[in-house]
C-alpha cells in the first residue's frame, strides 16, 4: 500500500514545486536587488526625519521649559577684580535665586578679551554658557586685530546690554591754568591755534581712551599727539605728574582725583550726563558749534550667549537679568564703579552692537591702530 501511495505523493510534491517555481518567476526580481533595498532604507529614514521635525517644536519647548537643570557658567573675558568681573559676580549672585541653579563666574582673559569671547562662541547653544562681552570684544577688536577667531555678530546671540561706563576728558590743572584753558571750548580753540602742541595719554593703542582721542581730533579738526602707555593706571599717572597734558579716562578711576582737585574735568564722553558727576556737561553739549555735537564714546558691556541659543532661553535670561539690573542694590553697586545700568531687549542690544561695530571700524581705521 505504501509502495502504491509513494509515487502519488511524489507526483503531488513535484506539481507543488512546479507551481511554486512559476509563482517565484512571476515575483519581480528587482525587489531583491541591493540598490532597491538601499533606496527603501533611505526613504524610511527621510520619513522618520520628517516626523521628527514635525514633533520637534513641541519636544524642544518641553526641554527649554525645564531649563536650567544644571549650573550656568558666566565667562568674563578679563581678569578678576575689574569692573566687568565685579558686575558679573553681582548679577550671578542674584540670578542663582531666580534661576534655581548656581551661576559660576569664570575668568578667561587674554588677547583683549578675544580668548574668553571665542571660548563661549564655541560652546553648545544650550544656555549653560554665557559671556560678559564688551565694546572691545564686540565692536573695537574686530577691526583692531588683524585676525579674529570669531564673528561678533554671526557667532553670538545678544541677551541684554548691562551698563554704560562714561569716560571723562581731564587735564592737569596746572597745565590748564598755564595755557589759560578753562573749559572744552578753550581747549579746542588752543589746539586749533597750536597744532601738535598738546598730547594725550591712553592705556594703549586701540584702547577706549585712544579711540576717544582720535574721534575728538577728527570731529573737532585738531591735531594732538597720542602717547600710549601699558595700561590705564600709568596713563592717568602721567597726567597727574604733568608728563602728558590730557587723558580720556574711565570716570570711575578718574573721579576721586577730580573731586580732590588733582585733575581738571571738562566733559564726559557719553550722550547723557553721568550720575556720578551730574554737573559735568557731555562733550556733545559743551562742543556745540565746534563739530562735536555727535560725539559718543562709552565703555559698555553686556551679556551674550552662543549663536542659535533657543529663543525661549534667551528671553528667560533677558527677563531675569533685566530684573536684577533694576534693583536698587544693583544700581548702588554699579554707581560705586561709575557704571550706569542700561538694560535692553535682545533686539535693541543686537542693533547697538551693529551700530558700534560700524562706528569703531571707521575710528580704528582712521587711527591706524592695529594688533597682529
Amino acid at each position: 500500500m505504501d509502495e502504491l501511495r509513494g509515487p502519488a505523493i511524489n507526483n503531488r510534491l513535484s506539481n507543488e514545486e512546479a507551481r511554486t517555481t512559476r509563482r517565484a518567476h512571476r515575483f519581480p526580481t528587482f525587489l531583491c536587488h541591493p540598490m532597491f533595498k538601499t533606496l527603501v532604507a533611505a526613504a524610511l529614514s527621510a520619513a522618520s526625519f520628517a516626523a521628527a521635525l514635525a514633533a520637534g517644536p513641541a519636544a524642544a519647548a518641553e526641554t527649554h521649559g525645564s531649563w536650567p537643570q544644571k549650573p550656568v557658567r558666566f565667562v568674563v573675558p578679563y581678569p578678576a577684580g575689574g569692573p566687568l568681573d565685579t558686575v558679573a559676580r553681582a548679577i550671578g549672585d542674584k540670578l542663582k535665586d531666580s534661576l534655581g541653579q548656581p551661576v559660576i563666574v569664570e575668568n578667561r582673559p587674554g588677547a583683549g578679551g578675544n580668548l574668553g569671547a571665542d571660548y563661549v562662541a564655541r560652546q553648545p547653544a544650550d544656555g549653560y554658557t554665557i559671556v560678559m562681552g564688551a565694546v572691545a570684544t564686540h565692536a573695537i577688536n574686530p577691526t583692531l586685530f588683524a585676525r579674529m577667531p570669531y564673528d561678533p555678530i554671526r557667532d553670538f546671540a545678544p541677551i541684554t546690554l548691562v551698563a554704560d561706563v562714561p569716560n571723562v576728558l581731564v587735564m592737569h590743572p596746572g597745565k590748564a591754568a598755564e595755557l589759560n584753558i578753562h573749559n572744552l571750548r578753550d581747549l579746542v580753540e588752543y589746539a586749533r591755534k597750536n597744532p601738535g602742541r598738546l598730547d594725550y595719554a591712553s592705556g594703549g593703542n586701540g584702547s577706549a581712551g585712544h579711540l576717544s582721542g582720535e574721534l575728538f581730533k577728527s570731529l573737532a579738526k585738531v591735531s594732538m599727539v597720542h602717547i600710549p602707555y601699558n595700561g590705564a593706571a600709568p596713563a592717568q599717572l602721567s597726567v597727574l605728574s604733568g608728563q602728558t597734558d590730557l587723558i580720556f579716562d574711565n570716570l570711575a578711576s578718574a573721579s576721586p582725583n577730580i573731586k580732590a582737585g588733582k585733575l581738571k574735568a571738562f566733559a564726559v564722553t557719553t550722550p547723557a550726563r553721568a550720575a556720578a558727576l551730574p554737573e559735568l556737561p557731555t562733550i556733545a553739549e559743551a562742543g556745540k558749534g565746534l563739530g562735536l555735537e555727535s560725539f559718543d564714546i562709552s565703555t559698555w558691556f553686556g551679556v551674550f550667549a552662543p549663536a542659535n541659543t533657543p529663543r525661549e532661553i534667551v528671553e528667560r535670561l533677558n527677563r531675569e537679568i533685566v530684573a536684577v539690573l533694576k534693583t536698587e542694590d544693583m544700581k548702588a553697586r554699579m554707581a560705586r564703579i561709575g557704571a550706569q545700568p542700561a538694560p535692553t531687549t535682545p533686539e535693541q542690544f543686537g542693533a547697538l552692537v551693529q551700530r558700534e561695530l560700524k562706528k569703531y571700524a571707521q575710528i580704528v581705521k582712521a587711527s591706524g591702530a592695529k594688533v597682529d
